[in-house]
């Protein structure tokens, strides 16, 4: 079976490196953007199996993303998984009603991921 395919898109170099090595820990490959006017570009070139997406960035946000990815021709298709510093619930249940699949706040864990993962079934249970 062909190696899964995670697209992190965050505009912070640091949390980017930290969310591969946490990544390519559990076998995925690992593709990265800083933003969403790069990542939906890479998303029509080549729809990654799982997202992880931050809500703030420049030129185009989290939410935007979301909706322009999620009314795409297959933009249905990858788990969409939110990793932000946004707190607010009422923030969680708008990205989650638009078709977010998890919702992970920022300080993150590598085991809040891996659940994550296991969760949505984009990695099984070792």
């Amino acid at each position: 079976m062909a190696q899964k395919q995670c697209l992190i898109v965050d505009d912070s170099p640091v949390v980017r490196q930290l969310l591969t090595l946490a990544i390519e820990n559990v076998g995925l490959n690992v593709d990265e953007a800083e933003d969403g006017v790069l990542a939906f570009a890479k998303c029509v070139v080549s729809m990654p199996d799982v997202i992880v997406l931050d809500w703030n960035m420049p030129n185009m946000d989290g939410v935007t993303f979301l909706k322009k990815l999620r009314g795409y021709e297959g933009g249905d298709k990858p788990k969409i998984i939110f990793c932000t510093v946004e707190s607010d619930e009422s923030k969680k249940r708008m990205v989650m009603d638009l078709g977010a699949d998890d919702y992970i706040v920022k300080p993150f864990t590598r085991n809040h991921i891996h659940e994550s993962f296991l969760r949505h079934g984009v990695i099984q249970p070792q």
